[in-house]
């Protein structure tokens, strides 16, 4: 069975301010809601002119609000900026309002320039990237109450305190992220979209090593992939233009907004530049939806997964609804079994 879940970044269009980027974002929450997708996680970036999701636990809980059916989560909340406990909190808290819905998933990536990480970790208290995986433990600890009794924290308790916890997702574009997951006995989802290189193998990898928990007793993997599915593969490879150029520009460090296909399409491209777009082109799935679900079930083969978690983005909102809209159709999601 195919699971399809979104990842949302909220992008931010050519002419549109981040508040619009995110009302599309609870718009397309609720259209992912009706036509039956099982996940849709929120991302965290920061001091980027591009992206306007830079504090996935607060669209969380305005996602579940406005949807029924969706587990809606964090992909993911970049750990070593933040205390183990307050995100462990953040997470019960989200959990005690929307039991049986939530997800925290974890990331190690910055998500965002080095000077910007900097003034997320500013304060005497801040930890290196070295202390990581002593965080994920950390969170597992207090969201399972599960803390070891030698913790220097051990008597402390993430509140509110309930019968259900948030599913736990690490994610990751590298064997690394894969090699905590299995650690810790975390499902795992890998950033295909961002690193297609030898993904299948870190998929492989993780599950070899996987160290059942109480939470999960065996692997659970997924993918997220980047999708722009229209009616025809002329539209969509049309639509991909944005993509072509935006991704370009974050290559080289402009972090501005999803710039319009005209734009890209007429954007004067060096050889240097040409050659990093085409580079980049096979981590996109664009056509018609026979085509993407080909490619989609492709991709599965090779990782030996079910779920894929679907980043679309383009300068029309319109046709970015339409890609999930054309997707939910193709692969026959039912919102009865999504829920």
């Amino acid at each position: 069975m195919t699971i399809l879940s979104v990842l949302d970044q909220s992008p931010i269009r050519a002419g549109c301010t981040p508040a619009e980027a995110l009302q599309e974002t609870l718009e397309l929450a609720q259209v992912c809601d009706r036509l039956g997708y099982y996940r849709y996680w929120l991302a965290e970036h920061h001091s980027t002119g591009g992206l306007a999701g830079s504090v996935p636990e607060v669209l969380i809980g305005q996602v579940a609000s406005c949807t029924q059916n969706l587990r809606v989560g964090s992909g993911g909340v970049m750990l070593s900026h933040y205390s183990s406990l307050k995100v462990a909190e953040n997470f019960r808290m989200l959990e005690a309002l929307y039991p049986g819905r939530i997800d925290l998933g974890i990331g190690r990536a910055p998500g965002s320039d080095g000077l910007t990480a900097r003034a997320l970790a500013h304060g005497p208290g801040a930890l290196g990237i070295e202390h990581f995986p002593a965080q994920i433990r950390d969170v597992q600890g207090w969201l399972t109450g599960e803390m070891p009794g030698d913790h220097p924290f051990q008597q402390v308790t993430a509140m509110p305190t309930g019968e259900t916890i948030p599913e736990i997702w690490l994610l990751g574009s590298s064997d690394q992220s894969a090699a905590y997951a299995a650690y810790f006995g975390m499902a795992f989802s890998f950033a295909h979209f961002i690193n297609s290189n030898g993904g299948p193998m870190v998929m492989e990898a993780y599950r070899r090593h996987f160290e059942s928990t109480e939470q999960l007793s065996k692997p659970r993997g997924s993918i997220g992939i980047f999708v722009i599915c229209a009616d025809t593969e002329d539209d969509a490879l049309e639509l991909r233009w944005s993509r072509d150029l935006w991704t370009l520009r974050l290559r080289t460090g402009q972090t501005g907004p999803v710039p319009t296909v005209a734009e890209a399409k007429n954007y004067p491209y060096t050889d240097r530049e040409w050659a990093i777009v085409e580079s980049n082109r096979p981590r996109t799935i664009a056509g018609d939806p026979e085509q993407c679900a080909e490619e989609i079930r492709k991709l599965g083969g090779a990782y030996k997964v079910e779920e894929f978690v679907i980043v679309t983005i383009c300068d029309d909102f319109n046709a970015r609804r339409r890609s999930y809209e054309l997707l939910a159709e193709t692969f026959a999601l039912d919102p009865a079994k999504a829920a």
